[in-house]
C-alpha cells in the first residue's frame, strides 16, 4: 500500500512537470508503474530501461538527421537601387 502511495505522488509530481499530463493522470500512471514494476521482477525492470534507452536514442538521432536535412533557402543578390 505504501508503495502505491509513494508511486501515486512521485506520478503527480512527474505528470504537473510534463506537457499534456495533467497531476491526477501523472498519479494514476504512478500507481500503474509500482504494480507493472512488482510483476516484472528486476530482470524486467533491467529490460525496460534499455528499451526506453534505445528508443531515446533512435529519437534522437531521427531529429538530428532531420535537422541537418532541413532545405535552407537559397541566398538572392540583392536588386540593384537606382540612385
Amino acid at each position: 500500500m505504501l508503495g502505491k502511495i509513494i508511486g501515486a505522488a512521485a506520478g503527480a509530481a512527474a505528470g504537473n512537470a510534463t506537457s499534456g499530463m495533467t497531476g491526477a493522470k501523472g498519479a494514476i500512471a504512478g500507481t500503474l508503474a509500482v504494480a507493472a514494476a512488482r510483476r516484472m521482477g528486476v530482470l524486467g525492470l533491467l529490460a525496460a530501461g534499455a528499451g526506453g534507452y534505445l528508443l531515446k536514442r533512435m529519437k534522437d538521432k531521427k531529429e538530428q538527421k532531420r535537422e541537418t536535412l532541413t532545405p535552407v533557402e537559397p541566398v538572392r543578390a540583392p536588386s540593384p537601387q537606382p540612385a
